[in-house]
């Protein structure tokens, strides 16, 4: 491993920012890059299945035994690993240093923007990685430099290349910050370093939001979309056995038998995230909304939902099918599916994308919903379900948002639509497409760099 370039990839602790970081990091070592995964020591410790290939290493965020849930609050967890972090982020990048293969460039979660002092001050390459829709993206930067004012006192929003945007595609964040604005500063605080970095990367990729990426780049001309950011077998299939992400804290749960009993196109795959929280009477719309469709279904509750679901709601029948976890790329790609009833989450969106399944959307919290502004109104790849007063999907919307995506007229045009994007997903990544030009560009850059920096150390040494 002597001379190689090393880089090491930190990670935001949990799993929708992992994943596609850690993704990201196989294609480095694809590229004959050597990778050293990072994240919090609580976190770290209840990671499973990495590839052998990748080292972990992790840094305290001060709170080991417990995360997140052992600080008072999101505020508190963050100014103290603010204040922390950079110290013990030096520590690691020194200890590394002292082996044959030290440190040569960090790339970092953008959440994390003191990551980019500590690579300036240690003379290494520092690459914020955003893990979010470029359009978000953009959102955010706004509201950093003050051409988007909260509170938002207006029902419309225009940005530059954005669809117009109602209040209820806003980041919800921007919408409910004075219950808690840490979450805002938190999505807001990742662009107000940006311009020095060495470079941008993004888990999105050209031919899906041409405009916003061009406009984009004019304010960061080292900005480079390199996604989608999901495992190989799912896209080109370049990297061999490369079937899940590797970093998931569940054991899996069998539900492909079930799946392969049921026609193709037939089933409709429920699933809300690892963070997203409905309520009991949300759930209950949600359970006989299922109950009462035409098609068949399977649904991902987590354990700690589990207990909300009504005592009557049968978890398996022949008709549907709840579980606690399931490999969900691995049911996207399954020929039954029909449509994604999703939050609209990120890697959710773009795994639906890249495997060409049809969303109906129904987001929850913090970039979701604009996401389902895309899904709906500039990729029309779903439909979006509608809500009452009380901000709940009520059963008869969501049965017939899911007959109008597997029988109407609409899911014809949504499916093809979606297939046309999975095409282009797949071509992006694929050799000559434009992801993988920009990886490769990224890669020659490192190669460059790290040969002057050594050749300089030569040079000094010969002095000495």
């Amino acid at each position: 491993m002597e001379n190689k370039v090393h880089c090491l990839v930190l990670s935001f602790p949990t799993q929708g920012h992992i994943n596609p970081m850690l993704q990201f990091s196989k294609l480095l070592q694809q590229e004959g890059i050597k990778v050293t995964l990072s994240t919090t020591l609580f976190y770290g410790k209840n990671l499973h299945k990495l590839p052998p290939s990748i080292t972990l290493e992790t840094i305290s965020d001060g709170f080991d035994s417990g995360g997140f849930s052992e600080a008072k609050s999101f505020r508190a967890y963050l100014d103290h690993f603010w204040q922390v972090g950079p110290q013990n982020l030096e520590k690691l990048i020194e200890r590394l240093g002292e082996t044959n293969n030290p440190i040569d460039c960090v790339i970092y979660d953008a959440f994390y923007p003191w990551v980019l002092d500590v690579a300036k001050r240690l003379g290494i390459v520092g690459v914020p990685f955003l893990t979010q829709n470029v359009g978000v993206n953009s959102i955010y930067y706004h509201v950093l430099i003050g051409k988007l004012q909260i509170p938002l006192d207006v029902e419309e929003v225009s940005l530059p290349e954005l669809p117009l945007l109602h209040r209820r595609d806003m980041p919800s964040f921007l919408l409910n910050y004075e219950k808690d604005q840490s979450f805002l500063d938190l999505t807001v605080n990742q662009f107000s370093n940006l311009d020095q970095a060495d470079w941008i990367l993004c888990n999105s990729f050209y031919e899906l939001d041409q405009e916003v990426i061009d406009w984009t780049m004019k304010i960061w001309p080292n900005f480079r979309t390199i996604g989608p950011s999901i495992p190989s077998m799912f896209l080109d299939k370049r990297i061999k056995y490369d079937e899940e992400y590797g970093a998931t804290q569940f054991k899996s749960e069998e539900c492909m038998e079930w799946l392969s009993n049921k026609p193709k196109g037939s089933v409709v795959y429920v699933s809300f995230g690892t963070l997203a929280s409905l309520n009991e009477e949300q759930l209950e719309e949600v359970a006989s909304g299922l109950k009462d469709c035409e098609s068949y279904f399977l649904w991902v509750v987590r354990p700690s939902e589990d207990t909300k679901l009504p005592k009557d709601f049968e978890k398996k029948s022949q008709k549907g099918l709840v579980v606690a976890w399931c490999s969900q790329l691995k049911v996207l790609a399954h020929e039954s599916i029909g449509c994604f009833v999703t939050h609209c989450g990120w890697n959710s969106t773009l795994e639906a994308i890249s495997l060409g399944v049809p969303i109906v959307a129904m987001p929850q919290w913090s970039d979701q919903a604009t996401n389902a502004k895309f899904i709906v109104d500039v990729w029309k790849i779903g439909i979006r379900v509608p809500c009452d007063e009380k901000q709940v999907v009520r059963r008869n919307g969501m049965k017939d948002c899911i007959l109008e995506i597997m029988n109407g007229e609409k899911g014809k045009i949504i499916k093809s639509n979606v297939m046309e994007l999975k095409a282009l997903a797949t071509g992006t990544v694929g050799v000559g497409g434009s992801s993988h030009k920009n990886i490769t560009e990224f890669v020659n850059s490192l190669f460059h760099f790290t040969s002057i920096t050594k050749s300089n150390q030569s040079s000094d040494f010969i002095l000495q």
